[in-house]
């Protein structure tokens, strides 16, 4: 019997696993920063949303993480920010997800930080 691994995904299709995972909780103002033409870029992308509660903030980071395994069977190199449910970060190395809540994400504006890049909006529609 031949055991079928999941081979190792590039960062496009990375960045679309952790957009699923988050529309599937139903997150709102999802956004793909696509910062691989941004000079000092720390990551191929950012996706960024917004929860409307804590609850709703952790079941969002906890579908990132299972859509990403389903799919790769990897594993984020870094989390932040669970205990808080502010602002949680899973870090994929080249894919980095941020999880906000809408007030912490106002402030932040990472959006606006990283003005240069090329930013899709994910309608929750598809």
């Amino acid at each position: 019997m031949q055991v079928k691994t999941k081979e190792a995904i590039n960062s496009s299709k990375l960045s679309e696993l952790v957009a699923q995972g988050m529309v599937e909780k139903k997150a709102s103002d999802v956004v793909v920063m696509d910062l691989r033409e941004v000079k000092n870029a720390v990551a191929d992308y950012f996706i960024i949303c917004s929860g409307n509660s804590d609850t709703q903030i952790d079941a969002i980071a906890d579908s990132i993480e299972d859509e990403v395994f389903k799919h790769s069977t990897q594993n984020p190199w870094k989390r932040e920010g669970k205990d808080s449910r502010e602002w949680i970060i899973i870090d994929y190395v080249d894919v980095v997800a941020h999880v906000f809540n809408k007030e912490k994400r106002k402030f932040y504006g990472l959006e606006e930080l990283w003005g240069d890049a090329k930013v899709t909006e994910i309608d929750k529609a598809n």
